[in-house]
């Protein structure tokens, strides 16, 4: 990845400062002050896609993944957060569609299993959620257990297994 000149650099580390303090308005001022041309770099695209993330920008975030996801197809967080807004946008069929190949790419990643299980949960394809519940568990199960067990996505599944390995003890 191409390094960015240092007044660009220096905007881009006070924008990520300001995200960390929580400020995602003075974080995307700071990213408009960095060169045009460089605006498409993949971290300013990085912490582009944090502040729309925290202002629930879900057609900006889809955008920006997917640029992202293109740029840089090793970048999990981008094939996460796109399938994750299109599932915002209740266009889960397509989430699940785009996150689908994602599973290989990074099979160590319980997010990536666990969120097809959502999106199965809510396409109603409740045996198909099972197994990528199974498949996240497997990965992280103290993780994903204390996600899922109050996780409104994959009410449908809990609702059909009235809760039987999932309950909490």
């Amino acid at each position: 990845m191409k390094k960015l000149p240092p007044q660009d650099q220096h905007c881009l580390d006070a924008a990520e400062g300001w995200l960390g303090l929580g400020d995602h308005l003075s974080a995307n001022e700071e990213l408009d002050q960095i060169t045009p041309e460089l605006m498409a770099h993949p971290r300013v695209l990085a912490v582009r896609l944090e502040i729309y993330w925290k202002t629930k920008n879900w057609e900006a975030v889809v955008h920006i993944a997917s640029t992202l996801a293109t740029l840089e197809p090793k970048n999990a967080h981008a094939w996460i957060g796109r399938s994750f807004a299109l599932h915002e946008l209740k266009q889960t069929q397509e989430a699940y569609d785009l996150l689908l190949p994602a599973k290989d790419k990074f099979s160590k990643n319980a997010t990536i299993p666990y969120n097809l299980a959502c999106y199965c949960a809510q396409l109603n394809r409740l045996n198909e959620a099972e197994k990528w519940l199974k498949k996240a568990m497997a990965i992280n199960k103290h993780y994903v257990k204390s996600i899922a067990v109050d996780d409104p996505d994959l009410k449908p599944l809990w609702d059909s297994m009235s809760g039987t390995m999932w309950k909490r003890e």
